[in-house]
């Protein structure tokens, strides 16, 4: 067996160095600073926690993402977070159950991956992100979206494209046609792949009423600019009432984001079904131009709760920290001077005063005993001299 290279790292995990890992802690801070600007209260969840816990909610999703062993203290199952947002929903619906108003937590950590996705090798993103708990409708699906694209130009990213969609319709016209759970996910599954010719056999197999089968086949080019919404308007007509309120759903929330932001482009995708098996209601995607990804996303997951003996209504977004990092790292960040401090160990006053300088942010590096002044090489554009008695910052030559 070939002998690795023990400075090698495991594939799709990375390393941040000096440079990168400070402007990632600058967006962070950012971040953070915004969502609670806007009342959410940080929570640190724990990285690793029991698997049934983790999967609540989003199983069927994450369940081949997370990293399984064993406990050694309990012998039960634990799993490594593949997802943040089912351990914040677990402390709304226990941890401060008490708490009967609409809640808001925002978060940041790491997560791990078992496979990373197409477009992103990365198997441990680090993910940040808002969740609402306690309220129901456009209110709060419309504050979310706004505190996500509100982040995301903090973040310095501009031209963002919203992408709308809502599951209820799909979920509205399973009930409709009386599918059964086998025949839904058989369904679903050739929606995701666009597979037109497999779609149209199965409805007829599952004797689909000819109606509804004709939606069903207008699913997956119901997508692009406002037109759409008209457009399904008219091809809805015989659905119930439970697709045409979700339908109606996504026509008011264009229109409450429309007037806070003219100038962004949304566009509809009927049949965007990822997190089906998660989300209820309004789903959403940020994306920019130079990314063939969503830089963010989130949606509607009501009652993700229950397993933790309370359920509510919930919606929330989320995003890889990592990845907006690497978007707007040529975005320019405060730099701080660097001064350089000559050694000296009994001089109190140059103690003083570097102590001063730390205290204002200044970066101080401070020489140590036997090196040469190696100021230049560290970046440092000022040094401190003692100038009658008082030592002063004078730029490097």
């Amino acid at each position: 067996m070939l002998q690795r290279d023990p400075w090698l790292l495991p594939d799709g995990v990375d390393e941040v160095l000096p440079e990168d890992a400070k402007h990632l802690e600058v967006l962070r801070r950012r971040l953070l600073d915004v969502f609670e600007c806007w009342g959410y209260e940080k929570v640190i969840p724990p990285f690793i926690d029991y698997l049934d816990s983790l999967l609540t909610g989003s199983g069927h999703d994450l369940n081949l993402q997370t990293f399984k062993l064993t406990d050694q203290l309990s012998g039960e199952m634990l799993g490594i977070r593949a997802d943040i947002t089912p351990q914040v929903a677990r402390i709304d619906a226990h941890t401060l159950k008490d708490k009967k108003q609409p809640a808001r937590f925002c978060y940041v950590g790491t997560t791990l991956h078992t496979v990373g996705e197409a477009l992103d090798k990365s198997r441990i993103p680090m993910q940040i992100g808002a969740e609402l708990f306690g309220h129901s409708g456009i209110d709060s699906d419309s504050e979310v979206i706004q505190l996500m694209l509100e982040s995301l130009a903090v973040a310095g990213l501009k031209n963002v494209h919203l992408d709308l969609g809502h599951v209820g319709i799909y979920r509205a016209l399973v009930a409709q046609a009386k599918l059964t759970p086998e025949q839904e996910l058989d369904l679903f599954d050739i929606l995701q792949r666009k597979a037109n010719s497999e779609l149209n056999d199965l409805l007829e197999k599952y004797n689909v009423p000819s109606h509804l089968a004709a939606i069903f086949k207008a699913l997956p080019t119901l997508n692009g600019d406002k037109g759409i919404l008209d457009l399904a308007d008219e091809l809805f007509i015989t659905a119930d009432e439970a697709v045409k309120a979700a339908l109606s759903e996504l026509k008011t929330l264009a229109t409450v984001l429309h007037a806070y932001y003219p100038q962004l482009t949304i566009s509809f995708d009927l049949a965007e079904l990822r997190g089906y098996h998660y989300h209820t209601g309004v789903v959403f995607s940020a994306f920019v131009a130079e990314v063939g990804k969503e830089i963010a996303r989130g949606g509607r997951y009501d009652n993700i709760g229950q397993r933790f003996g309370r359920s509510r209504a919930a919606t929330g977004f989320s995003a890889d920290l990592k990845l907006l990092a690497t978007l707007t790292k040529a975005c320019n960040d405060e730099v701080a001077v660097k001064i350089f401090a000559p050694y000296l160990s009994d001089d109190i006053t140059l103690t003083a005063k570097v102590n001063e300088l730390r205290a204002k942010g200044h970066i101080v590096i401070k020489q140590l005993s036997g090196e040469q002044n190696y100021a230049q090489s560290l970046g440092c554009e000022q040094i401190l001299e003692k100038i009658d008695e008082n030592w002063v910052l004078v730029p490097l030559n």
